[in-house]
């Protein structure tokens, strides 16, 4: 009959880097009674495989087996007396030919430190080197494990110890070959430390599938969470960005060319060079769309950067690399509520005037209406009317306004409003529907007084007004007007729009 003491015994794998803390954390283990540790056991046949040179490696070879078989059947998963084995692993040493046992039994977990925390130290061990560090073996480790339906838990050294050297920048080519792979594991680290910390639980998405979305950034698709500009790009130092939003219905893209017009007009206007052609910006959003399988029920922030600056600073003279295109998809339902309508509040912000900055370039430097949106957020609004500088209605924080009095159908004049695409789109319908139409100068007051009020935007299309500043807009439903030209408007999107190829 077995010894039952040598039954049952459970092993622990630590996978790792070097310079990872793998031996402090081993050490820890070593502490219980009821487990033994067994530090690097394929260390031997690593280099009986590879060849490499290490200090001591004859006197490692002639005191360790050799055999990756014999390691994995006889010393890593044999017999022993206690409870738990604990195997601390370097990645690289899982050399190929080892048996398959090795992966598919025991419990695995994946220890990762930040390369610009070890390269300080490497070269006292070893010479640095992308295959030293051991990254990309991790990578393989994991998607391994993952597909056997074992996602391993990934630990980051700095959560065990805080105390960096002095990065030493001869190694900055390896820290960018390797901080991909480390942000790959990074991602599945289940805590994580920071100084800067969000002590906020993760957010739902209001779409969940979002979470998995492509997006195009600088050159090419990347994931969500890897889509990211550079910390001296335009966009980040000074807002310094123009952009557009898109739609897309039933494999079309509406007014995409009317929004590529506007998107090169603002470019030019402040006065941006190197600038991607039109066809080269097409081929970007339907690669993106592509790859992400969205052909309706889509909205497309589409971005324009001045792009990376050599130094931070204001002077567009420091951007030398060309503009940076984002290209940001989502599957994006109607952001307002056009069946029951919705309500608004005045801002005290008034917007922005010509004289200032001409509301005509459609530019990413929305702090003017960021700050009527809080207004009309902290009202409980769906949205916030602003005023120009006289006193008169110009747009919300977000889209353009129309009112109808008697039959007639009034809207600013975009003197300090954006001229919008929905707008223009609308005020043709209005014609086409045989509406009389007026554009001019309208008070705060007659919109109070409306028999009906929309808001038209690529993100919401044609959104019922029910109330401003408490009052009710005509009797509080969506008006006859406003429901012919929501039906014509959708059907107008069904029937045209730029299709998408398959294979741009």
């Amino acid at each position: 009959m077995a010894d039952p003491k040598q039954e049952a015994i459970e092993v622990i794998h630590s996978w790792s880097a070097p310079r990872s803390l793998s031996t402090s954390l081993m050490y820890s283990f070593s502490q219980r009674d009821d487990i033994e540790v067994l530090d690097e056991p394929l260390y031997g046949t690593f280099l009986h495989v590879t060849g490499v040179e290490r200090p001591y490696r004859e006197d490692v070879l002639s005191k360790m087996e050799c055999d990756g078989n014999k390691v994995v059947n006889n010393i890593i998963y044999g017999p022993g007396e206690n409870r738990y084995r604990y195997c601390k692993h370097i990645a690289k040493q899982r050399v190929p030919g080892l048996p398959n046992d090795l992966l598919q039994k025991g419990k695995h977990f994946i220890l990762i430190q930040n390369p610009l925390n070890i390269l300080s130290s490497f070269e006292k061990v070893v010479p640095p080197s992308f295959l030293e560090l051991g990254l990309g073996d991790l990578v393989s480790i994991y998607s391994e494990l993952c597909a056997l339906g074992k996602p391993p838990p990934v630990i980051d050294a700095a959560d065990l110890q805080q105390n960096p050297e002095p990065f030493p920048f001869s190694f900055y080519d390896l820290l960018e070959q390797s901080l991909p792979f480390y942000n790959l594991l990074k991602r599945n680290v289940r805590q994580t430390s920071s100084l800067l910390r969000s002590p906020l639980p993760v957010p739902d998405l209001p779409v969940p599938v979002n979470a998995k979305l492509l997006a195009w950034v600088g050159d090419e698709i990347v994931p969500r969470e890897s889509a990211r500009v550079s910390v001296f790009d335009s966009v980040v130092q000074g807002g310094d960005a123009v952009w557009e939003g898109l739609r897309i219905y039933n494999r079309k893209i509406f007014k995409l060319e009317e929004h590529l017009d506007r998107i090169f007009d603002s470019a030019k206007a402040l006065a941006f060079i190197n600038v991607p052609t039109r066809d080269e910006i097409k081929e970007a959003i339907f690669r993106t769309l592509n790859a992400n399988g969205m052909f309706n029920n889509t909205h497309i922030r589409l971005t324009l950067t001045r792009g990376k600056k050599v130094t931070s600073g204001m002077s567009p003279a420091f951007n030398q690399y060309g503009c940076t295109l984002i290209v940001l998809p989502e599957w994006k339902p109607l952001v307002y509520d056009n069946e029951s309508g919705i309500k608004l509040v005045t801002a005290t912000t008034r917007r922005n005037s010509p004289n200032n900055l001409d509301s005509k370039i459609h530019h990413n430097n929305l702090l003017n209406n960021i700050l009527a949106k809080v207004e009309g957020n902290n009202a409980n609004a769906d949205d916030a009317i602003m005023l120009d500088k006289d006193g008169y209605v110009s747009e919300t924080n977000a889209t353009n306004i129309f009112l109808v009095k008697k039959g007639c159908v009034l809207t600013p004049h975009a003197d300090y409003c954006l001229p919008g695409i929905t707008r223009a789109t609308i005020m043709e319908l209005v014609v086409k529907e045989k509406f009389e139409l007026v554009e001019r100068r309208i008070s705060l007051s007659e919109f109070h007084a409306a028999d009906e009020v929309w808001t038209t935007g690529t993100m919401g299309e044609l959104s019922p007004v029910v109330k401003i500043d408490g009052r009710i807009t005509g009797n509080g439903k969506v008006g006859p007007v406003t429901r012919r030209l929501q039906n014509a408007y959708k059907k107008l999107t069904e029937e045209s729009g730029v299709p998408i190829p398959t294979n741009p």
